[in-house]
Order: C-alpha cells, then structure tokens, then sequence
C-alpha cells in the first residue's frame, strides 16, 4: 500500500486502467487536472492522499483520497457527527474522504483490477486512516457494484437525488413529453415557448468545438452564481481549459444567446450512456431561462446522442414535475472509535428509514403515466 500526495506519481494509462472510462470525473486528467490548476487548497480543506494498492510494481486499486479538515465540498453532510464528537471530548478533523471533489456524483470509488484487490483497498484505507490516527474514513457517492468491498465497519448512508432516465423508447422530446400526464406536459411546452418567444436560442459546444471566448463565458457563469450565493468558487480558468484540451468530448457547454450575447450556460460532463449537470449561471433573469437551460437543453442532448441519464446535480424537488425521479445515492464511513461508531449505526439505520419513506412519497407525485416508464 502506497498513499498517493499527488497523481503525478502515477502514470494516467494506469490509473485509467483500474476503471472502464464510462464516468469522467474518476479520469486520471479530471482529478489530476483539480490538482494542477488550483482548484484543490489545504486551506479549504483539500489534501490529496489517495490510497493506492500495488502487486510488485503494478498498480491494481487506487481510490481518489483527501486529508479533510472540514466537511466543505462534500455534500454528504457530516457536521451533527463532527459536533457530536466535539461533545464526546474528542477531535473529528482531520478525517479521510475517498471522493471527487466538489462533485455530488455517483460513480466508482475503489478502483481495482478485481474483486480481491478492491477488498484489498478497503482494508488499507481503513488501515491507514488507524495508522494516521484519523477519527475516520468516508467514501462517498460509491456505485452500487462497490458495496461489496465494504464490512460491516463500514456504516451506510443514504441519501435522494432526481435523475431523468431514458426507457428506450424516447427517440425525441415530443416522444419524453408523451409519457407524461396532460398538466406536467402543458407545464414544460409553456415554460420552453416562453424562452422562444423570449428569442432565446441555444448552442452546444463540446471542449473540442469551444473557443476561448466560450470558456470564458462560461466560467463567469459559473462565479456569478457562487456570488449570487454567497459562496466561495473552487474551480479555476485554468481548469475549464484544462478539461477542453484533456477531455474535449466530456466536457460538454449548453449556451444561450439573446441579441448576439451569451447570456447563460450551463456547464456538463458526459460518460459513457449519462450526462452530468454540474454548474450554471446567467447575467440576464427571463421566465423558464434556468429551466430550459439545465434540464430541457439537457434531456434535447441526451435523446440526440443516445444517452440513457441525465444528473443533473445534488437537490431540488422542483425536478420531479420535469421528469426527474428520485434516485438513492451512497456513501460509506468507517469511525475508529467503536462506541461512536455503534451509536452511530442506529442513526444511520434511522436516517435510512426516514430517507426511504421520503423517496416513496416523492416518487408518487412523478409526471408520468404509470404505464410510460416500465
């Protein structure tokens, strides 16, 4: 076992090699590319050590890994248990996080050649976080194929997001729009013709079809949003032409023109059979603006290019009326003290109760008819 201070170390083909291709954000040039641009700050809580698993000089698992002194970035909320720890007289920061950073995506998190050297890399995160004297580790928005690695030290948590999904029959928005009930139906075609009337159009632009101006245009998006919001913005220029020279075809920009100026974007990640919403943001406020841009633009995407999800990003109700359904999502965390962790268990499983209860009430209000979806 080898804890990683940076991906430098380790050669893309690989750290490429432990997993298919089909989620971006595991990609050697995503998480090396946060590492190089500045995105990643001890200050805000980001040090890399990823925990990696060798057989001689092969690399066979490796899990992205940070040293966290808060819980900023993460969205997988820990602070009831940082303050309870606080309580019981003990220290919660620094912990362990196998994570991407800043992304509330699924995807895999214990990159492995097979079964026994992903069984291998929990065993040594869990080893090392011991060893450091860490109050913990988390994995968080773990697959479900990775479920399999953890013990039952592990504790499970679960939590909702709203994610669009192609049955195989929708070849056209008209065909998405068709499954739907009369009223969400009506909703959705007023919301797009008022951004029409509006004269609103759309461009889409992969890494390798934008310009510099497009990439520019998209970062001031994404700050004025975080202003807007009172928050500090992780990503750096450096980054979003990083991604366009190094993922061309992952990175995918959906921008609105009004009277020859862009003024919204949406900024998305595409894998293998999903597209990933990650940010937005707009300098002119019109009806049905966000709307169209994040999900309508996105959903036209996915039915054009044959992908069967669309995620785009962590909350949101809202989404259900638009064909977004709740979907559960993961996460994993070892606690080293054991009566913590045994207290912390039956919260755990009662959280998981409340959160279940929640999907099947939110899944009842879906737009769809009950026969559309299979």
């Amino acid at each position: 076992m080898r804890v990683l201070p940076s991906l430098e170390e380790v050669p893309a083909a690989d750290w490429d090699a432990l997993h298919t291709g089909s989620n971006p954000f595991v990609a050697h040039a995503f998480l090396s590319g946060l590492e190089a641009t500045g995105c990643l700050r001890a200050d805000w809580g980001w040090t890399p050590r990823h925990v990696s698993v060798w057989h001689g000089t092969r690399l066979v698992a490796a899990a992205p890994g940070y040293l966290k002194t808060n819980s900023h970035g993460e969205f997988v909320f820990d602070h009831a248990w940082a303050h309870a720890y606080a309580r019981y007289g003990r220290e919660y920061f620094p912990k362990w996080l196998g994570a991407v950073p800043y992304s509330p995506v699924t995807g895999p998190r214990l990159l492995a050649v097979d079964d026994a050297a992903r069984r291998a890399l929990v065993a040594a995160i869990r080893g090392q976080a011991g060893a450091d004297g860490l109050s913990s580790a988390h994995v968080n928005f773990h697959t479900a194929a990775d479920d399999a690695a953890f013990g039952d030290d592990w504790l499970p948590r679960l939590d909702v997001q709203y994610h669009w999904h192609n049955p195989g029959p929708w070849r056209r928005f008209d065909d998405y729009l068709a499954a739907m009930d009369h009223k969400h139906r009506k909703s959705i075609r007023q919301e797009r013709a008022r951004v029409a009337r509006a004269g609103v159009t759309f461009r889409v632009r992969h890494g390798d079809e934008a310009d510099a101006a497009d990439l520019d245009a998209m970062y001031g998006f994404y700050l004025q949003t975080f202003v807007e919001y009172g928050n500090s913005p992780a990503l750096t220029p450096a980054f979003l032409h990083h991604l366009a020279t190094t993922m061309p075809r992952a990175l995918v920009l959906i921008l609105a023109e009004h009277g020859g100026e862009t003024i919204a974007g949406a900024l998305c990640l595409r894998g293998r059979d999903t597209l990933y919403g990650r940010y937005w943001g707009a300098t002119r406020t019109l009806p049905g603006l966000h709307f169209e841009t994040c999900y309508y633009q996105g959903i036209d995407y996915c039915l054009r290019e044959g992908l069967a999800h669309f995620e785009p990003g962590a909350q949101g109700e809202h989404k259900i009326a638009r064909g977004f359904l709740p979907h559960f999502v993961r996460s994993r965390h070892w606690i080293a003290d054991p009566a913590f962790a045994d207290a912390l268990r039956d919260w755990c499983a009662q959280e998981a109760a409340s959160v279940r209860a929640y999907a099947a009430t939110l899944a009842a209000h879906s737009p769809f008819k009950p026969e559309a979806t299979g």
